[in-house]
């Protein structure tokens, strides 16, 4: 069986496959939800939107159910920390994701333009607001989260939703939702017919560009305005998941501080760039098929930067630094987490030969004639 240390370096990078999977999955879904009231000039336009992403949305959630029982059964201190502390944020995204099933089931009941305007309201804020709290909430983790750990090592949160709406994590909520724009509008082009392809390539490009400005004034902010959590005790790669055994310490710049030890680290944000900047000259080309692959690229090196950014820290505390989480001190024990290793080694690669079938099948555009043609309203 694999050594404590590797197990943990290697859950650390599964929760980010999975991370990436939603993003890049169910990141378009949301991003064409976020759209679709806006590149959609007529009610036909819109169905032919919605129809893009109806058949895969639910499939594509997997990736997000993945990653919250990866968190609870790999990281359970970061489980307790997040989902209680984060519980009225996490309350409106799950409102927001509750909203797109209804709203694709009620939609298309009634063909009163009242009532379809209210259910197209619907899904657009289901797919805005979780793309913008989610960068909001990835945002506060390099700000740190105002948590301890009490005397019986319970994670005891002490702020606010409010407290959570700084500038900075509100700059990096707009790099997600930019970026879930781009991806969605680079899926949209890809799969509507025309009119509609050209409308959401012409949307996707803006967003790209303002995922180019917003990632790139979030990396200043970052470097120069934010001080970083860095551990200046002797760390145990093998030891029990103890958070108070540390010492953290604030550092001028110091989430840059991977990105200096290890060159190749910037490899992640130079792809996050070559993405957005190709997926533009690729839609600009109509060559869609091309520009949604880069489009994933830059939405899977967006997360990867984060990620390497705060490593080794999981959840940081602007409580007490001490008291943050990170892979070394908050997994759950060696043999759960080699057996969740075996599981996941069997069942991710069925989901992905699983997925790949769906859009082998739903291959093609859904186009004005196929909407008209069709039997529901």
């Amino acid at each position: 069986m694999f050594d404590y240390e590797f197990l943990r370096v290697i859950w650390w990078l599964l929760l980010g496959v999975l991370l990436i999977g939603f993003a890049v999955m169910d990141g378009f879904d949301l991003g064409v939800g976020a759209l679709f009231r806006f590149v959609g000039k007529t009610d036909d336009e819109r169905r032919a939107f919605l129809e893009t992403i109806e058949p895969v949305w639910e499939g594509n959630q997997v990736w997000f159910i993945l990653g919250g029982g990866a968190v609870f059964a790999a990281w359970p201190l970061l489980y307790a920390a997040s989902f209680s502390g984060l519980y009225f944020a996490m309350l409106l995204v799950l409102i927001a994701l509750i909203l797109r099933p209804v709203g694709f089931v009620f939609r298309n009941k009634l063909t009163d333009p009242r009532w379809r305007n209210v259910w197209d309201w619907a899904l657009c804020i289901s797919g805005a607001l979780p793309s913008l709290l989610f960068g909001v909430a990835f945002g506060n983790l390099f700000l740190g989260l105002p948590f301890h750990i009490d005397d019986i090592a319970r994670p005891v949160y002490t702020g606010s939703f409010w407290g959570l709406l700084h500038p900075f994590a509100l700059l990096v909520g707009v790099v997600s939702l930019s970026m879930l724009l781009m991806h969605g509008g680079s899926y949209a082009a890809l799969k509507a017919g025309e009119p509609m392809a050209q409308r959401a390539r012409t949307a996707a490009q803006l967003f790209a560009v303002l995922l180019i400005v917003s990632f790139s004034a979030a990396g200043l902010w970052l470097a120069f305005g934010i001080d970083g959590h860095h551990i200046v005790s002797t760390i145990d790669p093998r030891g029990p998941s103890n958070p108070l055994r540390k010492s953290v310490e604030l550092v001028s710049g110091g989430w840059m501080q991977l990105m200096s030890d290890y060159p190749l680290a910037w490899l992640a944000p130079i792809a996050a760039y070559a993405g957005a900047l190709l997926t533009i000259v690729l839609l600009r080309a109509q060559r869609d098929g091309l520009a949604f692959i880069t489009s994933a690229l830059a939405v899977s090196a967006v997360v990867l930067t984060g990620g390497l950014g705060l490593f080794p820290f999981l959840m940081p505390s602007s409580t007490d630094p001490g008291h943050g989480l990170t892979i070394w001190d908050a997994s759950s024990s060696r043999l759960t987490l080699g057996i969740m290793l075996v599981m996941t080694l069997i069942f991710v690669p069925i989901i992905l030969a699983y997925t790949t079938w769906v859009f082998r099948v739903l291959r093609g555009r859904v186009t004005l004639e196929h909407i008209r043609n069709s039997n529901h309203y």
